[in-house]
Protein backbone atom coordinates (compact mmCIF):
# COMPACT_ATOMS: atom_id res chain seq x y z
CA UNK A 1 0.00 0.00 0.00
CA UNK A 2 1.10 3.39 -0.78
CA UNK A 3 -1.75 5.59 -0.66
CA UNK A 4 -3.95 5.32 2.62
CA UNK A 5 -7.71 4.96 2.54
CA UNK A 6 -9.51 7.96 3.16
CA UNK A 7 -6.60 10.21 1.59
CA UNK A 8 -7.72 9.89 -2.05
CA UNK A 9 -10.12 13.05 -1.89
CA UNK A 10 -7.62 15.22 -0.24
CA UNK A 11 -4.83 15.36 -2.65
CA UNK A 12 -6.67 17.42 -5.54
CA UNK A 13 -6.79 20.15 -2.94
CA UNK A 14 -3.37 19.27 -1.67
CA UNK A 15 -1.97 20.02 -4.81
CA UNK A 16 -4.01 23.41 -5.36
CA UNK A 17 -2.53 24.45 -2.34
CA UNK A 18 1.12 23.49 -2.89
CA UNK A 19 1.00 25.58 -6.85
CA UNK A 20 -0.51 28.06 -4.70
CA UNK A 21 2.27 28.18 -2.52
CA UNK A 22 4.95 28.12 -5.55
CA UNK A 23 3.34 30.86 -7.30
CA UNK A 24 3.66 33.05 -4.46
CA UNK A 25 7.27 32.49 -2.89
CA UNK A 26 8.24 34.23 0.25
CA UNK A 27 11.10 34.37 1.83
CA UNK A 28 12.89 33.62 5.92
CA UNK A 29 10.86 35.22 8.19
CA UNK A 30 8.65 37.40 5.70
CA UNK A 31 6.05 35.41 5.30
CA UNK A 32 2.70 36.87 5.98
CA UNK A 33 0.72 35.55 3.32
CA UNK A 34 1.98 31.39 3.72
CA UNK A 35 1.34 32.43 7.26
CA UNK A 36 -1.92 33.16 7.28
CA UNK A 37 -2.84 30.71 4.40
CA UNK A 38 -1.61 28.31 6.50
CA UNK A 39 -3.06 29.03 9.91
CA UNK A 40 -6.55 29.65 7.86
CA UNK A 41 -6.93 26.10 6.65
CA UNK A 42 -5.86 24.69 9.97
CA UNK A 43 -8.37 26.66 11.25
CA UNK A 44 -11.19 25.42 8.34
CA UNK A 45 -10.18 21.99 9.15
CA UNK A 46 -11.33 21.95 12.92
CA UNK A 47 -7.91 21.90 14.76
CA UNK A 48 -8.32 22.62 18.46
CA UNK A 49 -5.65 25.12 18.43
CA UNK A 50 -4.12 27.33 16.11
CA UNK A 51 -1.68 29.59 16.89
CA UNK A 52 0.62 32.04 15.08
CA UNK A 53 3.47 34.09 15.35
CA UNK A 54 5.35 31.28 17.35
CA UNK A 55 9.29 32.39 16.10
CA UNK A 56 7.92 35.34 15.00
CA UNK A 57 6.05 33.94 11.78
CA UNK A 58 5.81 30.31 12.44
CA UNK A 59 2.00 28.79 12.92
CA UNK A 60 0.99 25.65 15.46
CA UNK A 61 -1.68 23.51 15.12
CA UNK A 62 -3.14 21.13 17.48
CA UNK A 63 -5.69 18.16 17.01
CA UNK A 64 -6.62 16.08 20.17
CA UNK A 65 -7.11 12.37 19.15
CA UNK A 66 -10.47 10.72 19.44
CA UNK A 67 -9.49 7.43 21.46
CA UNK A 68 -8.74 7.39 25.35
CA UNK A 69 -5.73 6.69 26.83
CA UNK A 70 -2.75 8.19 25.87
CA UNK A 71 -1.20 11.59 27.37
CA UNK A 72 1.56 11.33 24.72
CA UNK A 73 1.98 14.49 22.52
CA UNK A 74 4.01 14.23 19.07
CA UNK A 75 5.10 17.28 16.82
CA UNK A 76 5.66 17.41 12.69
CA UNK A 77 7.23 19.72 11.24
CA UNK A 78 7.06 21.21 7.66
CA UNK A 79 9.19 24.16 6.78
CA UNK A 80 7.40 26.61 5.07
CA UNK A 81 10.77 29.49 2.88
CA UNK A 82 11.48 29.85 -0.29
CA UNK A 83 14.76 31.09 -1.58
CA UNK A 84 15.85 33.94 -3.62
CA UNK A 85 16.37 32.50 -6.81
CA UNK A 86 15.38 33.20 -10.39
CA UNK A 87 12.69 30.36 -11.33
CA UNK A 88 13.77 28.88 -14.88
CA UNK A 89 10.86 26.89 -15.70
CA UNK A 90 7.26 27.64 -17.96
CA UNK A 91 5.69 25.91 -15.09
CA UNK A 92 2.27 27.39 -15.39
CA UNK A 93 2.10 27.82 -11.37
CA UNK A 94 5.56 29.36 -11.73
CA UNK A 95 7.01 32.10 -9.59
CA UNK A 96 4.51 35.41 -9.35
CA UNK A 97 7.68 37.13 -7.65
CA UNK A 98 10.81 37.49 -9.44
CA UNK A 99 14.14 36.45 -7.95
CA UNK A 100 12.12 34.58 -5.25
CA UNK A 101 11.33 30.25 -5.75
CA UNK A 102 10.28 27.63 -3.97
CA UNK A 103 13.34 25.77 -5.13
CA UNK A 104 13.56 23.27 -2.11
CA UNK A 105 10.20 21.96 -2.18
CA UNK A 106 8.74 23.45 1.24
CA UNK A 107 5.80 24.43 -1.00
CA UNK A 108 5.91 20.80 -1.13
CA UNK A 109 6.12 19.63 2.72
CA UNK A 110 3.71 22.50 3.80
CA UNK A 111 0.79 21.12 1.79
CA UNK A 112 1.60 17.81 2.17
CA UNK A 113 1.29 18.43 6.34
CA UNK A 114 -1.76 20.40 5.95
CA UNK A 115 -3.55 17.45 3.84
CA UNK A 116 -2.59 15.30 6.71
CA UNK A 117 -3.27 17.42 9.44
CA UNK A 118 -7.31 17.61 7.29
CA UNK A 119 -7.31 13.90 7.39
CA UNK A 120 -6.12 13.69 11.26
CA UNK A 121 -8.67 16.49 12.18
CA UNK A 122 -11.65 14.85 10.45
CA UNK A 123 -10.80 11.44 11.78
CA UNK A 124 -9.10 11.69 15.05
CA UNK A 125 -8.34 7.76 14.93
CA UNK A 126 -5.58 8.24 17.84
CA UNK A 127 -5.10 9.14 21.38
CA UNK A 128 -3.07 11.97 22.61
CA UNK A 129 -2.06 15.29 21.07
CA UNK A 130 -0.31 16.00 17.62
CA UNK A 131 1.26 18.93 17.20
CA UNK A 132 1.93 20.60 13.64
CA UNK A 133 4.36 22.98 13.31
CA UNK A 134 4.93 25.08 10.09
CA UNK A 135 8.08 26.64 10.80
CA UNK A 136 9.65 29.72 8.82
CA UNK A 137 13.34 30.21 7.85
CA UNK A 138 14.72 27.62 7.37
CA UNK A 139 17.05 28.56 4.40
CA UNK A 140 19.83 30.39 6.69
CA UNK A 141 17.40 31.92 9.43
CA UNK A 142 17.57 29.33 12.06
CA UNK A 143 13.73 29.05 12.25
CA UNK A 144 14.29 25.90 14.12
CA UNK A 145 15.85 28.01 16.49
CA UNK A 146 13.80 30.33 16.88
CA UNK A 147 10.52 28.45 17.67
CA UNK A 148 12.04 26.68 20.33
CA UNK A 149 13.47 29.53 21.89
CA UNK A 150 9.82 31.43 21.65
CA UNK A 151 8.67 27.72 24.12
CA UNK A 152 7.36 25.73 21.28
CA UNK A 153 8.49 22.32 22.75
CA UNK A 154 7.38 23.43 26.73
CA UNK A 155 4.11 25.21 25.39
CA UNK A 156 2.20 22.42 23.23
CA UNK A 157 3.86 19.72 25.62
CA UNK A 158 5.96 17.91 22.48
CA UNK A 159 7.75 15.00 23.78
CA UNK A 160 8.70 13.82 20.36
CA UNK A 161 9.04 15.37 16.75
CA UNK A 162 9.55 14.50 13.56
CA UNK A 163 10.85 16.34 10.13
CA UNK A 164 10.66 15.13 6.64
CA UNK A 165 11.99 16.20 3.29
CA UNK A 166 11.91 15.87 -0.69
CA UNK A 167 14.76 14.51 -2.07
CA UNK A 168 15.54 14.69 -5.81
CA UNK A 169 16.77 11.12 -7.64
CA UNK A 170 15.14 8.89 -4.76
CA UNK A 171 11.84 7.72 -6.46
CA UNK A 172 8.45 8.52 -5.89
CA UNK A 173 7.30 6.03 -3.27
CA UNK A 174 10.48 5.72 -1.30
CA UNK A 175 11.48 6.96 1.99
CA UNK A 176 15.13 6.97 3.28
CA UNK A 177 16.84 7.88 6.39
CA UNK A 178 19.24 6.36 9.14
CA UNK A 179 20.44 6.70 12.46
CA UNK A 180 22.88 9.21 13.93
CA UNK A 181 24.07 11.72 11.60
CA UNK A 182 21.78 12.15 9.11
CA UNK A 183 22.92 15.65 7.81
CA UNK A 184 26.06 18.06 8.35
CA UNK A 185 26.90 21.08 10.50
CA UNK A 186 27.12 24.32 8.48
CA UNK A 187 29.64 26.97 9.66
CA UNK A 188 30.80 30.21 7.87
CA UNK A 189 34.22 31.92 7.79
CA UNK A 190 35.28 35.19 7.22
CA UNK A 191 39.30 35.63 6.77
CA UNK A 192 40.26 38.75 6.70
CA UNK A 193 44.08 39.62 5.71
CA UNK A 194 46.04 43.00 6.31
CA UNK A 195 48.64 43.94 3.91
CA UNK A 196 50.50 46.54 2.37
CA UNK A 197 49.61 48.04 -0.72
CA UNK A 198 51.44 49.30 -3.84
CA UNK A 199 51.80 49.45 -7.64
CA UNK A 200 52.38 46.04 -9.36
CA UNK A 201 55.24 46.81 -10.29
CA UNK A 202 57.41 47.12 -7.46
CA UNK A 203 55.96 44.31 -5.64
CA UNK A 204 59.44 44.34 -3.12
CA UNK A 205 57.89 47.17 -1.58
CA UNK A 206 54.69 45.54 -0.89
CA UNK A 207 53.38 42.73 1.23
CA UNK A 208 50.89 41.33 -1.11
CA UNK A 209 47.54 39.88 0.84
CA UNK A 210 46.30 37.90 -2.53
CA UNK A 211 49.28 36.42 -2.88
CA UNK A 212 49.05 35.56 0.83
CA UNK A 213 45.28 34.58 0.98
CA UNK A 214 45.93 32.05 -2.04
CA UNK A 215 48.47 30.02 0.06
CA UNK A 216 45.75 30.22 2.63
CA UNK A 217 43.33 28.62 0.38
CA UNK A 218 45.57 26.22 -0.70
CA UNK A 219 46.55 25.11 3.07
CA UNK A 220 42.95 24.74 3.96
CA UNK A 221 42.55 21.68 1.42
CA UNK A 222 45.16 20.50 4.03
CA UNK A 223 42.61 20.00 7.01
CA UNK A 224 40.46 17.32 5.62
CA UNK A 225 43.36 15.74 3.61
CA UNK A 226 45.84 15.19 6.45
CA UNK A 227 44.22 16.36 9.51
CA UNK A 228 40.51 14.45 9.67
CA UNK A 229 40.53 11.25 9.58
CA UNK A 230 39.82 9.43 5.97
CA UNK A 231 36.84 7.85 8.23
CA UNK A 232 35.17 11.11 9.16
CA UNK A 233 33.89 12.92 6.36
CA UNK A 234 34.37 17.12 6.27
CA UNK A 235 34.27 19.95 4.10
CA UNK A 236 36.21 23.13 3.83
CA UNK A 237 35.48 25.05 1.16
CA UNK A 238 36.67 28.82 0.35
CA UNK A 239 33.66 30.26 -1.69
CA UNK A 240 34.46 33.78 -2.10
CA UNK A 241 37.84 35.71 -2.81
CA UNK A 242 37.50 39.44 -3.16
CA UNK A 243 40.94 41.43 -3.44
CA UNK A 244 41.67 44.97 -5.14
CA UNK A 245 40.60 46.54 -8.05
CA UNK A 246 42.96 47.37 -10.54
CA UNK A 247 45.57 45.81 -12.39
CA UNK A 248 48.04 47.41 -11.65
CA UNK A 249 47.61 47.23 -8.05
CA UNK A 250 48.62 45.26 -5.28
CA UNK A 251 45.79 45.71 -2.71
CA UNK A 252 46.48 46.89 0.80
CA UNK A 253 43.56 44.11 2.13
CA UNK A 254 41.67 40.19 0.91
CA UNK A 255 39.04 38.94 2.43
CA UNK A 256 38.12 34.95 1.90
CA UNK A 257 34.71 33.29 2.71
CA UNK A 258 33.15 30.17 2.77
CA UNK A 259 32.03 27.10 4.60
CA UNK A 260 32.96 24.21 6.86
CA UNK A 261 30.75 20.73 6.85
CA UNK A 262 31.61 18.17 9.54
CA UNK A 263 29.03 15.60 11.50
CA UNK A 264 30.62 15.25 14.83
CA UNK A 265 31.75 18.17 17.31
CA UNK A 266 35.22 16.99 17.60
CA UNK A 267 35.84 17.06 13.84
CA UNK A 268 33.91 20.46 13.72
CA UNK A 269 36.72 21.72 16.67
CA UNK A 270 39.59 20.07 14.62
CA UNK A 271 38.81 22.22 11.77
CA UNK A 272 38.43 25.39 13.39
CA UNK A 273 41.40 25.10 15.69
CA UNK A 274 43.61 24.22 12.51
CA UNK A 275 42.02 26.91 10.50
CA UNK A 276 43.36 29.14 13.32
CA UNK A 277 46.95 27.68 12.99
CA UNK A 278 46.97 27.15 9.18
CA UNK A 279 46.32 31.27 8.77
CA UNK A 280 48.13 32.53 10.96
CA UNK A 281 51.47 30.21 10.70
CA UNK A 282 50.73 31.54 6.68
CA UNK A 283 49.89 35.07 7.44
CA UNK A 284 53.49 34.98 9.21
CA UNK A 285 55.47 33.66 6.44
CA UNK A 286 54.40 36.08 3.91
CA UNK A 287 54.84 38.90 6.53
CA UNK A 288 50.88 40.12 6.49
CA UNK A 289 48.08 39.89 9.61
CA UNK A 290 45.16 38.14 9.23
CA UNK A 291 42.05 37.28 11.32
CA UNK A 292 39.72 34.49 10.91
CA UNK A 293 36.04 34.98 12.02
CA UNK A 294 34.53 31.32 12.77
CA UNK A 295 30.70 30.97 13.07
CA UNK A 296 28.66 27.77 14.32
CA UNK A 297 25.93 27.92 12.28
CA UNK A 298 23.16 24.88 11.97
CA UNK A 299 24.19 21.64 14.54
CA UNK A 300 24.48 18.63 12.74
CA UNK A 301 20.96 16.89 12.21
CA UNK A 302 21.48 13.40 14.50
CA UNK A 303 18.34 11.11 14.44
CA UNK A 304 17.57 9.34 17.88
CA UNK A 305 17.87 5.46 16.97
CA UNK A 306 14.85 4.39 18.81
CA UNK A 307 12.56 7.19 16.82
CA UNK A 308 14.56 6.51 13.55
CA UNK A 309 13.75 2.54 14.31
CA UNK A 310 9.49 3.53 14.80
CA UNK A 311 9.90 6.15 11.73
CA UNK A 312 11.55 3.04 9.41
CA UNK A 313 8.61 0.67 10.47
CA UNK A 314 6.11 2.95 9.70
CA UNK A 315 7.42 3.02 5.84
CA UNK A 316 7.69 -0.14 5.82
CA UNK A 317 4.36 -1.20 6.43
CA UNK A 318 3.18 1.60 4.23
CA UNK A 319 5.46 1.18 1.45
CA UNK A 320 7.24 -2.55 1.59
CA UNK A 321 10.56 -3.00 2.97
CA UNK A 322 11.93 -2.65 -0.61
CA UNK A 323 11.24 0.91 -0.69
CA UNK A 324 12.58 2.11 2.28
CA UNK A 325 16.40 2.48 3.11
CA UNK A 326 17.03 2.71 6.99
CA UNK A 327 20.97 3.35 6.31
CA UNK A 328 21.00 5.98 3.94
CA UNK A 329 24.37 7.77 3.45
CA UNK A 330 24.36 11.03 5.34
CA UNK A 331 24.52 14.58 3.13
CA UNK A 332 26.80 17.49 3.93
CA UNK A 333 23.70 19.93 3.46
CA UNK A 334 22.59 21.50 6.47
CA UNK A 335 19.19 21.30 8.20
CA UNK A 336 17.91 23.56 11.06
CA UNK A 337 15.64 20.45 12.29
CA UNK A 338 19.01 19.50 13.82
CA UNK A 339 18.20 21.92 16.69
CA UNK A 340 14.96 20.18 17.42
CA UNK A 341 16.43 16.85 17.54
CA UNK A 342 18.64 18.63 19.78
CA UNK A 343 15.94 19.52 21.86
CA UNK A 344 13.71 16.31 21.60
CA UNK A 345 14.02 12.54 20.38
CA UNK A 346 13.28 12.15 17.07
CA UNK A 347 13.74 11.38 13.55
CA UNK A 348 14.38 13.12 10.39
CA UNK A 349 13.25 11.28 7.02
CA UNK A 350 13.82 11.60 3.33
CA UNK A 351 10.97 11.15 0.72
CA UNK A 352 11.45 10.98 -2.94
CA UNK A 353 10.69 13.62 -5.45
CA UNK A 354 11.68 11.52 -8.51
CA UNK A 355 13.67 12.64 -11.44
CA UNK A 356 13.83 15.95 -10.97
CA UNK A 357 16.61 18.99 -11.09
CA UNK A 358 18.07 19.15 -7.76
CA UNK A 359 17.67 21.03 -4.76
CA UNK A 360 18.06 25.10 -4.85
CA UNK A 361 18.53 24.57 -8.63
CA UNK A 362 16.15 27.57 -10.60
CA UNK A 363 14.85 24.78 -12.65
CA UNK A 364 13.69 22.34 -9.79
CA UNK A 365 10.19 21.70 -9.11
CA UNK A 366 8.33 19.60 -5.76
CA UNK A 367 6.84 16.50 -7.73
CA UNK A 368 3.41 16.57 -7.10
CA UNK A 369 3.16 12.58 -6.82
CA UNK A 370 4.80 12.76 -3.88
CA UNK A 371 2.38 14.61 -1.97
CA UNK A 372 -0.26 11.95 -1.43
CA UNK A 373 3.01 9.52 -0.38
CA UNK A 374 3.75 12.35 2.42
CA UNK A 375 0.44 12.69 3.44
CA UNK A 376 -0.41 8.88 3.88
CA UNK A 377 3.37 8.38 5.52
CA UNK A 378 2.47 11.38 8.15
CA UNK A 379 -1.15 9.93 8.79
CA UNK A 380 0.78 6.35 9.39
CA UNK A 381 2.53 7.68 11.47
CA UNK A 382 1.18 9.86 13.47
CA UNK A 383 -1.81 7.06 14.24
CA UNK A 384 1.06 4.51 15.11
CA UNK A 385 2.61 7.18 17.43
CA UNK A 386 -0.32 7.66 19.81
CA UNK A 387 -1.61 4.68 19.42
CA UNK A 388 -3.99 4.25 22.65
Amino acid sequence: MTIRPGIEPFVADAVGWRRDLHANPELMYDLPRTSQFVANLLRTFGCDEVVTSIGRTGVVGSIKGGVAGSGKVIGLRADMDALPIHEQTNLAYRSKIDGKMHACGHDGHTAMLLGAARYLAATRNFSGTLILIFQPAEEGGAGAKAMIDDGLMERFGIQEVYGLHNLPNLPVGAIAMRPGPIMAAADHFIIRIEGQGGHGAIPEMCRDPVLAGAAIVTALQSIVARAVRPIDSAVVSATRFQAGAAFNIIPQTAEIMGTTRSFTREVQDLIERRMEEIIRGTALSHGVTASLTYNRNYPSTINHPPQTAFAASVAKKLLGAENVETDAPPLLGAEDFSFMLQSRPGAYIFLGNGDSAGLHHPAYDFNDDALPIGMSYWTELAESALRA
